[in-house]
């Protein structure tokens, strides 16, 4: 009789992974800059989210400049923005400046949304 090898099981599948990161992308465009009327996703202050099996995440990202008045309050609300995705147990949020942020970054719709388009 042969035995039918067994797979190791994570907590989290490579299925729940893109799930996972498609519902960090969803919470994170409920996150707006308090100056501006488009949330940070589409402003392209998100360079990555990084979740690994264990549903732990790191959260890359940027400002649209080093001296934001509202650096404390996007980040925080980023983060617990990303609290309510299911599977997702650490948060870690990396401010960087490298690249800088620039205009290019801008998604299609917020250069709808602030008539640079």
């Amino acid at each position: 009789m042969t035995e039918t090898p067994t797979v190791p099981q994570t907590s989290t599948t490579a299925l729940d992974l893109d799930a996972m990161q498609a519902a960090c992308v969803a919470q994170l465009r409920t996150v707006f800059d308090p100056e501006l009327p488009v949330n940070i996703y589409d402003l392209g202050l998100i360079y990555g989210i990084d979740i690994d099996a264990s549903g732990d995440l790191r959260l890359t990202m940027t400002l649209t400049s080093p001296g934001c008045p509202m650096a404390e309050e996007i980040v925080t609300n980023a983060a617990q923005s990303l609290q309510a995705v299911p599977g997702v147990r650490d948060i870690a949020v990396e401010l960087t400046f490298n690249p800088p942020w620039s205009q290019d970054l801008l998604s299609e719709e917020a250069l709808l949304e602030l008539g640079l388009l």
